[in-house]
């Protein structure tokens, strides 16, 4: 069996870890010119490794760099494609609770595309070189250049059509995904928040207002993806994870997968799907009814928000539930999302992450026996 048939694992995560004091401390002085490049790499490179054995030690398969090289777990990667800039977020998505000053940048499209050098592609050989299981990468979706301005963060300029501008950023990504594998990624996740905003009324409302079509962009994105992957070789497994907003604990949309489910599960030719299903704003799972056959879906019932360990039996319980519309053998479990989107991090302990990736491990080997 091809390893794109056999990923996600029965227990796996998201990603992103909360950082460690010495690490956030390093950044902060590398940010004020306090230490040089060097010195933050070689102790992003100390903490990475003390993840690695952590996760590992948790019972994981699929083991990631916690995403310590990068300060927010989209900007890094699409601020290394030429032409792409950062500006303050007006408010468009706003996470509640969450001052505008304290909100994410958003992205902004001001010359043509384009991957003039690797952008994560050392940080995964760095990876691949001290794991003992799975290296997984993630990468944001190319939707993410898109989806919070719309045609407002894309210069008229550059691309006077849009359509120009999905094509370079696929060119792009291809070229990305190809390297990642040269360098012996077999495990690629795309993080899109896009589909799950489209969940939420409020926001597809806004995307009208703002001139588009919240149905057409569900197409437009999720062909976005597709030409990014198109050329992928074989046996690299590539998932897709959405989530209602992960930053600092706070979320930004609500409302189940309904209005994009069809088209999402069906147009997208990724392996599996990472869902959130931790709260009642994901809804309920009957839109997985419109999953196919040969595709995993992990469901992300852990949250990576909240410090309270979840109850194994409601968990069971919650897999059971959606095993009537998704056949048993094709379901996984997660967390919801990273525990660190950002370099911020959840409202959570070090300690209290370990003990929900344990109980991932825990529940995926008591309900399938397997990892």
């Amino acid at each position: 069996m091809s390893q794109s048939n056999t990923l996600p694992f029965r227990a796996d995560h998201v990603g992103s870890l909360l950082r460690p004091a010495e690490l956030a401390e390093a950044r902060v002085k590398a940010k004020r010119g306090e230490i040089s490049a060097e010195a933050l790499r070689a102790v992003q490179d100390r903490c990475i490794r003390e993840a690695v054995t952590r996760q590992e030690g948790t019972g994981m398969q699929a083991i990631t760099d916690g995403e310590f090289r990068r300060d927010w777990w989209h900007v890094d990667f699409l601020s290394g494609l030429d032409g792409v800039e950062t500006k303050p977020d007006p408010g468009v998505a706003a996470f509640k609770g969450i001052s505008n000053d304290d909100m994410p940048p958003i992205m902004f499209v001001a010359g043509k595309l384009k991957r003039t050098k690797p952008i994560f592609v050392e940080h995964f050989k760095f990876l691949k070189s001290i794991v003992k299981h799975t290296p997984k990468m993630t990468i944001p979706a190319p939707a993410m250049l898109h989806h919070r301005g719309g045609r407002n963060s894309v210069s008229t300029t550059a691309y006077p059509d849009v359509a120009e501008m999905w094509v370079d950023v696929g060119r792009a990504y291809a070229e990305e995904i190809r390297d990642l594998h040269a360098a012996g990624c077999n495990y690629l996740q795309i993080d899109d928040t896009s589909y799950s905003m489209l969940c939420d009324s409020a926001f597809r409302e806004m995307t009208k207002k703002r001139g588009d079509d919240p149905e057409k962009l569900v197409h437009t994105y999720a062909a976005a993806i597709n030409r990014a992957i198109a050329d992928r070789p074989a046996g690299m497994a590539i998932t897709m994870h959405t989530c209602r907003g992960n930053f600092m604990s706070s979320w930004v949309a609500s409302g189940g997968y309904d209005s994009v489910a069809e088209a999402v599960f069906n147009e997208i030719k990724v392996d599996g799907f990472f869902l959130e299903y931790d709260s009642d704003r994901a809804g309920g799972f009957e839109p997985l009814r419109f999953m196919p056959k040969n595709k995993r879906v992990v469901l992300g019932l852990v949250s990576s928000k909240l410090p309270e360990l979840e109850s194994k039996d409601v968990l069971k319980r919650r897999i059971d539930e959606a095993a009537k519309f998704v056949p048993m053998e094709n379901l996984c479990i997660s967390p919801q999302c990273g525990f660190a989107s950002t370099h911020h991090g959840n409202k959570l302990t070090a300690e209290q992450q370990w003990k929900k990736l344990e109980l991932v491990v825990e529940v995926a080997r008591e309900v399938w026996g397997d990892k």
